[in-house]
C-alpha cells in the first residue's frame, strides 16, 4: 500500500473494489488495527491505533469496531443469539441489556424465531445475517467487512446487500467494505478503487 489517504465519517459507507492481490485485506487489517503501518497513522474515534499498545488496540477494537467476514465464523455448538453477544461475553460483560438488544438485532436481521436455533440448523444466507447482527453488538462507531455476500448464492447476496444498506440507515454506524461485486460497489455512496497500492476515489 503507497500513499493512501483517505477519512470515512459517522454513518458513511464505504466500498472498496481491487483485484486479488491489490491489498484489499491488508488495508482492512491496517484500518481494524490487526497490523501495524510501516509508516502513518490510522486514526479511529481520536485515538491513533498505530500508537497504542496490543491491549489498548484490541479494546479499541472491542468497543468501536464491528467485523464481517466472508465466511461468518460463527460458533456452532451455540445458538444464534449466544453467537450475536459473544463479543460482550468475551470481555465479560454480559447484561439483562445486552441480551434484550442481541435479540432485538436478530429481529432486524429478520431472525427473530431464529434466535435458539445452532449456526448448522441455518442457511448460509441466514447465518451471515447472524454475523451481521454480531458486529453491531457493541454499538460500533464503525463496521468492517471483507466479502460479506462472496460465499451466498445470487439470491441471499442480494438480501444480505439490501439488509446491510438498510442497517447502515438504522444504527448510523460507518461501513467500510472490500467487494468483488462491482454492481453492488456502484450503489454504495462512496467507492474506492484499489490498484497496484494506491487507493483511489470513485465517486
Amino acid at each position: 500500500l503507497k500513499d493512501i489517504s483517505f477519512d470515512i465519517s459517522v454513518g458513511e459507507m464505504a466500498s472498496i473494489v481491487g483485484t486479488s492481490g491489490s491489498g484489499k485485506t491488508t488495508l482492512l487489517n491496517l484500518l481494524a488495527g490487526l497490523d501495524e503501518p510501516t509508516v502513518g497513522d490510522v486514526l479511529m474515534a481520536g485515538q491513533n491505533l498505530a500508537k497504542l499498545a496490543d491491549k489498548d488496540r484490541a479494546r479499541a477494537r472491542n468497543k468501536h469496531m464491528g467485523f464481517v467476514f466472508q465466511f461468518h465464523h460463527l460458533l456452532p455448538e451455540f445458538s444464534a443469539l449466544d453467537n450475536v453477544i459473544m463479543p460482550c461475553r468475551i470481555v465479560g460483560k454480559v447484561t439483562d441489556e445486552s441480551i434484550e438488544y442481541g435479540k432485538s438485532l436478530l429481529s432486524s436481521v429478520g431472525l427473530g424465531d431464529r434466535m435458539r436455533h445452532r449456526p448448522g440448523e441455518l442457511s448460509g444466507g441466514e447465518r451471515q445475517r447472524v454475523a451481521i447482527a454480531r458486529a453491531l453488538i457493541n454499538k460500533p462507531a464503525v463496521v468492517l467487512m471483507d466479502e460479506p455476500t462472496g460465499n451466498l448464492d445470487e439470491d441471499s447476496s442480494e438480501q444480505a446487500q439490501k439488509l446491510i444498506e438498510s442497517l447502515n440507515y438504522q444504527f448510523k454506524s460507518s461501513f467500510v467494505i472490500v467487494t468483488h461485486n462491482q454492481d453492488w460497489a456502484n450503489h454504495i455512496p462512496i467507492q474506492f478503487k484499489l490498484s497496484k497500492g494506491h487507493l483511489e476515489k470513485v465517486s
